[in-house]
């Protein structure tokens, strides 16, 4: 488990900072301590609603559509999102020349001024002794505090061994956000590419396991690699709301055929809209959903 914060505190500013707001606090400690008391039994249904703006984003290891690598316009391709909480994939950390063997998770995070969790799938060892291992996988990043972060296995087939046979395997990112006051957990996935859908069916199921281990609201995002009307995610659409289910394709990123790209939120979430977004920084086009989130209660 890997976790970057872009948060940082300044040392001193910060601390000339906690001296000016400190009178403040103590005197609106007693309102907000009443106001709190006055909403301290409020019912899940009626609680106060927190906006949260997510997207899912599949990078293409920061190559755009015309195959050429520039991580600054898949930055500006995100920034341009507007989302608090953006889960990627095929993310590039030290993978190849492909991607000039950045680490495309943390430089994305510096480049948007975000927190950043990396869930590898894969792990390698380094092309050269006392280099950097090569990893490649999803991530998410968030404006907001990422309390709790993990990398969860699911089953998958390898590309990384010959003759692979299906396997858990890590890559599969679970992060907690706190949405000012509201913890949100977040997963970035990325399902299996065959023709075949038996590795994806059995990906599905272990996705519903680790989402039934959580409680509270759930945004499941990702390139599913698979139309929403496939037979193998219908398990998965039985409790995970498709958040635009009357979208517009998300691939090929220019003149997109097929819808496979999808935010995706548990049933105490309420989408308030959602849409895919035309851009050729990536093979796919992002998705992004304005949610709402209850403060307090289920």
């Amino acid at each position: 488990m890997k976790l970057i914060s872009r948060r940082t505190a300044r040392g001193s500013r910060a601390a000339a900072a906690a001296l000016a707001v400190a009178a403040v606090l103590a005197t609106a400690g007693s309102a907000t301590a009443a106001t709190a008391e006055k909403t301290a039994n409020i019912p899940g249904s009626e609680a106060p609603t927190v906006p949260l703006r997510v997207a899912t984003y599949n990078i293409h290891a920061g190559a755009g559509q015309d195959n050429v690598f520039d991580l600054d316009r898949t930055a500006d391709a995100i920034r341009d999102l507007n989302a608090d909480v953006i889960g990627l994939q095929e993310v590039d950390v030290h993978w190849s020349s492909r991607s000039d063997f950045i680490d495309e998770a943390e430089a994305l995070a510096e480049k948007l001024d975000m927190e950043v969790f990396f869930a590898p799938i894969y792990d390698n060892a380094p092309a050269t002794e006392g280099g950097d291992r090569a990893q490649y996988g999803t991530a998410v990043l968030s404006r907001y505090p990422v309390i709790e972060a993990e990398n969860h296995e699911i089953t998958r087939l390898s590309t990384q061994v010959p003759n692979p046979v299906p396997a858990p395997a890590p890559g599969f990112a679970e992060v907690t956000v706190n949405v000012k006051g509201s913890h949100v957990h977040v997963y970035s996935t990325h399902l299996d590419y065959r023709a075949n859908p038996l590795v994806r069916s059995a990906q599905v199921a272990d996705t519903l396991k680790v989402l039934a281990e959580d409680s509270g609201p759930k945004v499941l995002v990702g390139d599913f690699n698979a139309t929403a009307n496939a037979p193998e995610l219908a398990p998965l659409f039985k409790e995970m709301k498709d958040a635009d289910p009357n979208g517009g394709g998300t691939y090929p990123a220019v003149n997109p055929t097929k819808r496979i790209d999808f935010v995706t939120v548990s049933p105490d979430v309420a989408v308030v809209d959602a849409q895919e977004v035309a851009t050729d920084a990536s093979d796919h086009r992002p998705v992004v959903a304005d949610l709402e989130l209850h403060q307090r209660g289920a």
